[in-house]
């Protein structure tokens, strides 16, 4: 019988992500292509007309899901408004900007965009999303590499990198790291659940 631990190991091995880049894409291009897919299996970001399509691996969308479930289950205990927004592809022509985010949420109240946006980030490379995050004006942007959280939040400079988030201040994110990568997202729900109600 093949333990747990190693059936993921096994078929993250044999999962890779694919990445294409276009350069020389009119904004028009980008927006026929967003207009005229039928759900094509890729995240589509576009930058100063160079287009970047991924296809998810299943490591990069178990994660993803994993993020999501944890963080409104944090929502819900804190009594915390959110409004889920998933992967919506969020752009701007006068920014020549657009990216699809793996989780991204408004807090508080719902918003033309996210006040916070997660990537999950399996390879390396590609259009500078922080860049296209920035134009867009998304206050916090946290990647998730090497099984741990950067958090980037927005000032007047720029992003900045930071230890806590601005918007959850209180979360515990290496708690929130560790419930991720854990073997058994079941376990490591429940966990975090008992975790984050305690005062």
């Amino acid at each position: 019988m093949v333990a747990l631990q190693d059936l993921s190991a096994w078929l993250e091995a044999d999962d890779p992500e694919e990445r294409q880049i276009i350069s020389g894409v009119r904004w028009e291009s980008y927006d026929v292509l967003l207009n005229s897919r039928d759900r094509l299996p890729h995240r589509i970001t576009y930058l100063d007309g160079v287009l970047e399509l991924v296809s998810p691996s299943r490591r990069h969308e178990r994660r993803k899901s994993i993020i999501g479930s944890l963080l409104e289950d944090y929502f819900k205990e804190k009594r915390i408004p959110y409004f889920p927004l998933g992967s919506t592809t969020f752009r701007q022509q006068n920014q020549q900007g657009g990216v699809e985010p793996d989780e991204s949420y408004c807090l508080g109240s719902e918003k033309a965009l996210p006040d916070l946006a997660i990537e999950v980030v399996v390879t390396s490379g590609g259009i500078d999303k922080l860049e296209v995050y920035r134009r867009l004006q998304v206050s916090e942007v946290w990647f998730f590499k090497n099984d741990r959280f950067e958090l980037y939040c927005l000032t007047p400079e720029g992003y900045q990198l930071v230890e806590s988030s601005r918007l959850l201040p209180h979360l515990d994110i290496a708690l929130l790291s560790q419930s991720v990568v854990a073997p058994d997202p079941l376990e490591a729900a429940i966990a975090f659940r008992s975790a984050i109600q305690k005062p």
